[in-house]
């Protein structure tokens, strides 16, 4: 099997995303280093309550809440997969930013020489939640290290 000493995980804590977290601790070598990016989406940023707050106070009030959530649970999510590399004796690092999915994760992936980048396959059809926006096609024609999709896990 193989492994490696320099992984960029790509997660934000859904099914998809914490099967290439296991992925990428299987990967790493005991000593290696994870880097953990977590990338919210920009349509975050739109979250104000404009349609239904009709006061300033009320939807500062209302985005301040919002946040303070966001950052639980990725501080949450961080936490948890640190342990899970600690317990593995694999190094973990994490960074978080707001913006374009594929965008963060071609910019991150260029700042330092990682041996391989690990992200979880898209939702399948019929399976609720949010849907990445991600586009794999602009990712995969530009990024230059080795990528690899964890499967999306299934229930067999």
């Amino acid at each position: 099997m193989m492994s490696t000493d320099n992984i960029l995980l790509a997660s934000h804590g859904t099914n998809g995303a914490q099967a290439a977290e296991q992925m990428a601790v299987s990967l790493c070598n005991k000593g290696g280093t994870i880097h953990h990016l977590v990338v919210v989406p920009t349509l975050w940023e739109g979250m104000t309550g404009d349609d239904w707050l009709n006061n300033g106070s009320t939807r500062n009030t209302f985005r301040r809440y919002l946040e303070s959530e966001l950052e639980q649970e990725v501080a949450e999510h961080c936490d948890r997969i640190s342990r899970y590399a600690k317990e593995n004796d694999i190094e973990y690092t994490n960074e978080v930013v707001v913006g374009e999915p594929d965008e963060c994760l071609l910019d991150v992936s260029n700042k330092q020489n990682y041996d391989l980048v690990v992200m979880g396959a898209p939702r399948p059809k019929g399976v609720s939640g949010l849907r990445s926006r991600m586009s794999n096609d602009k990712l995969t024609r530009t990024i230059s290290t080795p990528i690899l999709i964890a499967p999306y896990p299934t229930d067999e």
